[in-house]
C-alpha cells in the first residue's frame, strides 16, 4: 500500500500568480503548488490579461504595480469574466485610497508585501470557500 500525500486546502485550484519580482513569483507559485493548487505565472500585467483568457484560473495573485498594464487594469478585466476568478492584490503599496479603490473594484483581500505566505494561503482559500 502506497501512502498518497495528504490533500492540501487548494487542491485542483486553478492559480495565477502575477508579479514581476521572478524570486516573489516563485515562492508564491511553490508555496500554492505545495498546497495542491495548479499554478501559472505571468511577470507583467499584459501577459495575465493573456493567460486569465487561456488558464481560466479560479483565483488570481495580483501584485499592483506592473509593467504593461496595472494591477487594478488586470483586476478590472477579472472582473469581467464569468465566473470572475477570486483576486487577491499583493502589493508594496500602503496606501488606504488603494486598497479601497481594489475593494470597490472587487479584489478578495489587500495584502501589503512582504506577505507571509501562510498568510497568501489562507486569503485564497477563503476567496475560494476552502
Amino acid at each position: 500500500m502506497t501512502d498518497a500525500p495528504a490533500p492540501g486546502r487548494l487542491d485542483g485550484a486553478r492559480v495565477l500568480v502575477v508579479d514581476d519580482d521572478p524570486d516573489i513569483r516563485t515562492a508564491m507559485a511553490l508555496a500554492l503548488r505545495a498546497e495542491g493548487a495548479v499554478v501559472e505565472t505571468a511577470e507583467d500585467g499584459s501577459v495575465a490579461l493573456h493567460r486569465v483568457q487561456a488558464f481560466v484560473p479560479e483565483a488570481v495573485v495580483l501584485d499592483l504595480m506592473l509593467p504593461g498594464q496595472s494591477g487594478f487594469t488586470v483586476l478590472e478585466q477579472c472582473r469581467k469574466h464569468q465566473p470572475a476568478p477570486v483576486v487577491v492584490m499583493v502589493t508594496a503599496n500602503q496606501g488606504r485610497r488603494h486598497e479601497a479603490f481594489a475593494q470597490s473594484m472587487g479584489a478578495h483581500a489587500y495584502l501589503v508585501k512582504p506577505v507571509p505566505l501562510a498568510r497568501l494561503i489562507d486569503a485564497v482559500a477563503r476567496g475560494l470557500g476552502r
